[in-house]
């Protein structure tokens, strides 16, 4: 069988660090409500000049050079984010052309938080299909540009960053463990738009918005959709939750990490955990979390990886992957 497997991992965050505490000279809060509440310390915010396709073109750079791999390798550029360039062209298009990249096809995958889950299944899917031999499946996002900075329930949430991954459609040599993308399910259920939105931007609305988010009702829907989801890609791969080497959450929020492995009976100490210094990245956060733990020495070839993430929609998915 053919399975995406993955080559090479970066990342990119802005230079400035924003602590907790540089939050409280304009907001009423502080680094002890933040950090208890959600489990961040700090983020990276971008300065104006730095956009999406910036960090997403840093990335994957890194992520090409982790794969030992030239541009021109690649056949295909799947970046997903909720905070693009441009209403068009795709910012997919722009790192590609950035990184000169001349030939196959690339484009953007809108699913909020989840957007990094769904571009990998989509990469995935092609590969399979035999539209390429190589995919650059990208998160990145200035999410700071869509925040209402005098709302301290979402302000303090959010980051800057981006993480990318290259996949190639290998055959598993016979009497090996199959190695790559294993199982992925994607999930949304759009009437629970309003409880996470962006309340305008470009496009038919005409606006520019900011994030809104009912933060316990998203708390409990994450929870157990992350939990269901996870549940279900475990079964469908018949492979028990003990034989997860690593559980790569979605950065939201500590207590939403703590609580689903916790659902799913894995310990703290098998979970990569980012969201201390990077905050919510959206798409970017799965894929940052990702490169953080391969280039520490904790996500090692050959073993089990469980990536899930629930975003705006509400949308969300899960995808096992062996390194």
């Amino acid at each position: 069988m053919i399975r995406s497997v993955l080559l090479g991992t970066g990342s990119a965050l802005p230079p400035r660090r924003v602590a907790n505490d540089d939050l409280a000279q304009s907001l009423d809060t502080s680094d002890a409500w933040i950090r208890e509440r959600t489990g961040i310390a700090a983020r990276r915010i971008a300065d104006a000049s730095t956009t999406t396709a910036d960090l997403a073109t840093e990335a994957a750079a890194r992520a090409l050079a982790a794969a030992g791999l030239a541009p021109s390798a690649i056949d295909l550029v799947v970046l997903a984010t909720a905070t693009p360039d441009r209403t068009f062209p795709a910012t997919a298009t722009r790192v590609q052309a950035r990184l000169g990249i001349t030939r196959g096809a690339a484009f953007d995958v809108a699913a909020v938080c989840s957007g990094f889950v769904y571009a990998l299944t989509v990469a995935d899917s092609l590969l399979k299909a035999g539209q390429g031999q190589r995919a650059l499946v990208i998160g990145a996002e200035t999410f700071s540009r869509i925040l209402d900075w005098d709302d301290r329930s979402t302000a303090v949430l959010f980051g800057d960053g981006a993480g990318a991954v290259v996949l190639e459609a290998r055959a598993t040599p016979e009497g090996e463990a199959p190695r790559g993308l294993l199982a992925a399910r994607l999930r949304a259920d759009g009437r629970h738009e309003d409880l996470l939105y962006v309340d305008g931007g470009p496009g038919s609305t005409g606006t520019v918005g900011r994030l809104r988010m009912a933060g316990r009702e998203v708390f409990r829907h994450a929870v157990h959709n992350l939990a269901e989801v996870t549940g279900e890609i475990l079964a469908e791969a018949a492979i028990p939750v003990e034989a997860i080497d690593w559980l790569v959450p979605h950065q939201a929020n500590l207590r939403i990490i703590e609580a689903t492995a916790r659902k799913l009976g894995l310990p703290m100490s098998r979970v990569i955990v980012t969201v201390d210094e990077h905050a919510n990245t959206s798409a970017a956060s799965i894929p940052l979390a990702l490169d953080c733990a391969v280039r520490d020495g904790r996500i090692r070839q050959g073993q089990l990886c469980l990536l899930e993430a629930m975003g705006g929609g509400f949308t969300w998915g899960a995808v096992l992957l062996r390194i």
